[in-house]
């Protein structure tokens, strides 16, 4: 299995999907316990909700479940999120704080599981990042995510709809983030916030540095927005064709931005 799909595109706005892959390889799944097998935290469905979304697109996508190896995470293990319940590079449980593995992997075995699928998933998005910023002078990272609206153990309450995350305005410039906070604002019957609980994950803050031409930018979609949040995990064609529209929006808009050279 290859870590990484890669669709190179001639436009400057540059997909990463790094939790929509399912692959567990035979030796990682058996030492996986039931709950582990469930793979019940994939981002269920986003490579399908933003597929035709902006002809052009260069998409970058882990086949990998993050349960292999979180692409999101910083690969020296740092935490995110210092002081609150998240999940590591490879993570001990799911996101309910319940162990998933019957034999935890060994430090060896995580620096095997970085180089084998990490990394290359990371190689694969830099050099297309490279390439889309030769071609137009600036290249826009959107990393897609999706998560349930509602789990305890890393979040209270019900989470908004749409989750912006750009780690406090560091990691684009300011009319990215305000463009799309501007769109998700306007959408009716959805709602938003800005570097709320999710500012960004290790992809967003690793490769957004707006002073270098590349920007990026995070957008952590409640799974009740578009599917049923619960197994088999439904995509519901109703809800995620009402949703389509302003993620198209969103991504035509910055594309415009690019072309126009409103970010330079």
């Amino acid at each position: 299995m290859d870590p990484v799909e890669i669709v190179s595109g001639d436009s400057p706005v540059v997909l990463g999907l790094p939790h929509t892959g399912t692959y567990v390889p035979t030796d990682i799944r058996n030492k996986l316990n039931d709950r582990g097998k469930a793979l019940a935290d994939t981002d269920w469905n986003i490579h399908k909700l933003y597929d035709g979304l902006l002809p052009g697109v260069t998409t970058v996508r882990a086949t990998f479940h993050r349960y292999v190896i979180d692409a999101n995470r910083d690969p020296s293990g740092q935490s995110l999120y210092p002081g609150q319940n998240t999940t590591g590079l490879v993570p001990l449980t799911n996101f309910e704080g319940e162990p998933i593995w019957t034999q935890p992997p060994s430090g060896g075995e995580v620096e095997h599981r970085r180089e084998t699928w990490h990394a290359p998933y990371h190689a694969a998005l830099e050099a297309e990042l490279a390439r889309v910023k030769a071609r137009h002078g600036v290249a826009i990272l959107y990393d897609c995510h999706s998560i349930r609206s509602r789990i305890e153990y890393l979040f209270d309450g019900t989470l908004p709809d749409f989750n912006i995350g750009t780690n406090n305005g560091a990691t684009c410039a300011p009319v990215i983030a305000e463009t799309v906070e501007q769109v998700c604002r306007a959408a009716q019957g959805y709602s938003t916030i800005m570097n709320g609980r999710f500012k960004g994950g290790w992809t967003t803050r690793h490769y957004g540095q707006p002073e270098t031409g590349i920007h990026a930018i995070q957008m952590e979609l409640a799974q009740s927005t578009y599917m049923e949040e619960a197994a088999p995990w439904p995509y519901l064609h109703d809800r995620a064709e009402a949703l389509r529209p302003h993620l198209s929006d969103i991504l035509h808009r910055l594309e415009r931005l690019a072309l126009e050279g409103a970010l330079t």
